[in-house]
């Protein structure tokens, strides 16, 4: 692997993301690794279409709303999310997303919302205390069973080791039926990460108070 270019961007700000593909297009770059969402995802997909570039895209916010729509089918086997979650999660959280969607008529795709509430109520009951202090010395290291398996809120950091799903864009169908925004397009699994495997390294000192 080697990288060729890097680039940053205003947030929220950019209409017109055409400079930014030609720039991707000149360095030769066969991927963009993209840490966009929202408004942002979407019309740099749009922008990379339109301008004729074939590269392929690793994201994260791949199913935010609004960026299944802006992809559509031109990006089917182009695109991979790496996230907690996906449309087509089997036990809980796949019930959870049907459920979702059959009140709201919309994709749920935040499951660290879930996982936020869990944490909470364990480190309540570890703290035997609803006092903001005592919690948050709970949840640090705190370790517990998540929708998604074992999660650990890391003490150096308080960033949560939990697994993570690798994802292609494809069309929606047999094992994975759950279409995106009402498109013919889902985020198929591809590999799972357990958490020790997708736990890296940090650097991070965090200064408590």
């Amino acid at each position: 692997m080697k990288f060729v270019g890097e680039d940053l961007h205003p947030l929220a700000q950019v209409r017109d993301f055409a400079p930014y593909v030609a720039k991707i297009k000149a360095s030769g770059a066969d991927t963009v690794i993209t840490g966009n969402w929202g408004s942002d995802l979407a019309l740099l997909v749009k922008a990379a279409n339109e301008g004729g570039y074939t590269g392929k895209f690793a994201t994260y916010y791949t199913g935010v709303t609004g960026t299944p729509t802006a992809l559509g089918s031109t990006m089917e086997g182009r695109v991979k999310q790496v996230a907690i979650m996906h449309y087509n999660m089997p036990g809980q959280m796949g019930q959870w997303t049907k459920e979702f969607k059959t009140k709201f008529g919309d994709d749920m795709y935040t499951g660290q919302i879930p996982t936020l509430y869990t944490a909470l109520s364990a480190a309540m009951a570890q703290a035997k205390s609803t006092d903001p202090v005592k919690v948050a010395a709970a949840l640090s290291g705190l370790k517990f069973k998540n929708w998604n398996g074992d999660v650990e809120m890391r003490r150096a950091d308080h960033q949560l080791q939990q697994p993570m799903q690798v994802t292609m864009w494809q069309k929606a169908g047999g094992k994975f039926p759950e279409a995106a925004e009402k498109t013919s397009m889902t985020l198929a699994p591809i590999q799972e990460f357990p958490a020790y495997v997708a736990s890296t390294p940090t650097s991070c000192q965090m200064k408590r108070p």
